[in-house]
């Protein structure tokens, strides 16, 4: 019996978008130039994303993960390096030219090299290359005392209960009642998230330290595998002891492919897939993240980081640029970055900002990067057609998988020349993009808008096979805790225990099969 992930109709996204205060207008993409799809369309949209029943022969297209925009898998390091195949000559510029600002590496002020200050003065890498390296998945450090370059620690404190809240807070609390996630704020000495790294002067505030116990899974068929459960502290907390209540979560950073395809998706599919109360009773309960829109001014759908906090590929780049490297943006202004008011040192230094640009980097080198960012292409599936292959993706179906990993989607039709690459495209990239609770094995235990301390965005699958092949490991998960798939899969609990469970009962040669299945996308 194939169980297959619930799809609403287009119907039912028609009635989000009327009733129910218009879904508080959840389904209109701000960000989007998009074109209402005809009834023709829309039909087609329908018949072509239904989840399939037939799992003897490859599904037509299925092969070309991104759509028209999909490049051939290469062999090497730079897989996930390559333009999307629908640029331009002239979008192939820009990319190029987004490319060189993804890899500047960036120095303190003042500079005689104007173009390029304003680092710091904490931060996490100067670069975004060294996060993302070969566009690829960031890993915890490997051995004692390894900087952790492509891995940070986010802290954060509840708030107190006099606290003003903001308006995507009060937005929030109005919107969930009782039922509404609790406020944090930033730990007052240390900030949003730990700066590893500082210029010349300063100090950088500490060291992630990671503690790891093994937990031992027994599988059906006698095979045992070893997790590891990682432990997170602070060594070497330079501006004196965080808060005692101070919570962490660590995180890595995800791959940058399909980025601007994943944006693409019209809001209405996404919500499509959620069912916060369990409606249907299947165990899975995918709820949106809502998040402030800098650019526009009110709260939209998130989609992009670990637990969706971002709307936008911009205003993704534009965070990291602050948080990470201490840059100031147009959509993030503050030259200090993270820096908090009992670090005076480093508010009062001497920052990029001010000079022609205005911020450190300007709303040009913002689009650069996010266009970039935004048309990484997503590179081919292999063996689509090999048995066992389809037979992994048979059981990932009725195994469960499949309802929070939705296979496919179509994006908008764009009537903006510059989003044209991402125009109407037929895509594969597994993820409802909603927020599930995981688990107490996955907690991190800090909220993050509406997400939960046990909630996490359902993240792509497109690519994970060739994770080895542009990264150099196979650390998963949202710490890299996971050295396999098979590792990743058997943390999963809260709403996908089931499915967890049905992959720990399978025959040794059904979930080989599954696995296979994972390492073809």
């Amino acid at each position: 019996m194939i169980r297959r992930p619930f799809v609403a109709p287009l119907a039912t996204c028609l009635v989000l978008a009327q009733g129910a205060g218009a879904a508080d207008d959840l389904t209109h993409d701000v960000h989007l130039s998009a074109l209402e799809r005809t009834a023709q369309e829309a039909a087609r949209v329908i018949a072509i994303t239904a989840p399939t029943q037939d799992f003897t022969t490859p599904e037509p297209f299925e092969s070309n993960q991104g759509g028209a925009a999909t490049v051939p898998a290469r062999a090497d390091e730079d897989a996930f390096s390559r333009p999307s195949a629908t640029l331009t000559p002239d979008q192939e510029l820009t990319f190029t030219l987004g490319r060189a600002m993804f890899k500047k590496l960036w120095v303190s002020s003042p500079s005689s090299t104007k173009a390029s200050d304003g680092l710091g003065p904490l931060y996490n890498a100067r670069s975004c290359l060294r996060c993302h390296v070969n566009n690829g998945r960031g890993h915890p450090p490997e051995q004692g005392g390894e900087a952790s370059v492509s891995m940070f620690l986010r802290i954060s404190v509840p708030a107190a209960p006099d606290v003003p809240m903001s308006e995507i807070e009060a937005y929030l609390a109005e919107r969930d009642g009782e039922a509404a996630t609790p406020v944090t704020r930033p730990d007052p000495t240390y900030g949003s998230q730990l700066q590893t790294f500082a210029i010349q002067g300063h100090a950088a505030e500490g060291r992630m330290a990671i503690q790891y116990e093994d937990i031992s899974v027994s599988l059906a068929g006698g095979e045992t595998v070893t997790l590891r459960a990682p432990t997170y502290s602070v060594e070497g907390a330079a501006y004196g002891a965080l808060s005692p209540d101070a919570l962490f979560s660590p995180r890595v950073a995800n791959p940058m492919i399909g980025l601007g395809l994943l944006e693409a998706i019209p809001a209405a599919d996404i919500l499509a897939h959620a069912d916060p109360d369990d409606a249907d009773g299947d165990g899975i309960s995918g709820r949106p993240q809502i998040v402030w829109s800098a650019a526009h001014e009110r709260p939209v759908l998130g989609r992009f980081g670990w637990k969706a906090g971002n709307p936008t590929v911009e205003a993704q780049s534009a965070a990291a640029f602050s948080s990470d490297i201490g840059l100031s943006t147009p959509l993030a202004p503050n030259a200090a970055g993270d820096c908090t008011a009992m670090q005076q040192a480093c508010v009062m230094a001497e920052h990029g900002d001010g000079d022609v640009r205005g911020t450190e980097v300007d709303q040009a080198g913002l689009d650069l990067v996010s266009f970039y960012a935004a048309n990484l292409a997503v590179p081919a599936r292999r063996d689509v057609d090999e048995p066992e292959v389809l037979r992994g993706k048979a059981l990932f179906y009725e195994s469960g998988c499949a309802a929070c990993h939705v296979p496919k989607y179509v994006t908008a039709r764009l009537e903006d020349a510059q989003d044209a690459p991402q125009s109407f495209q037929l895509i594969w990239p597994y993820t409802d993009l909603l927020l599930h609770d995981m688990g107490d094995g996955l907690a991190d235990g800090r909220p993050e808008g509406r997400a939960t301390g046990r909630e996490w965005r359902t993240p792509p699958l497109w690519g994970i096979g060739l994770t080895a092949q542009v990264s150099g490991h196979t650390y998963l998960l949202h710490d890299g805790r996971a050295r396999s798939v098979l590792e990743a899969v058997l943390w999963h609990g809260g709403e996908a225990q089931a499915a967890r469970d049905a992959v720990v009962q399978m025959p040794k040669t059904d979930r080989d099969a599954l696995l296979r299945f994972l390492e073809s996308l």
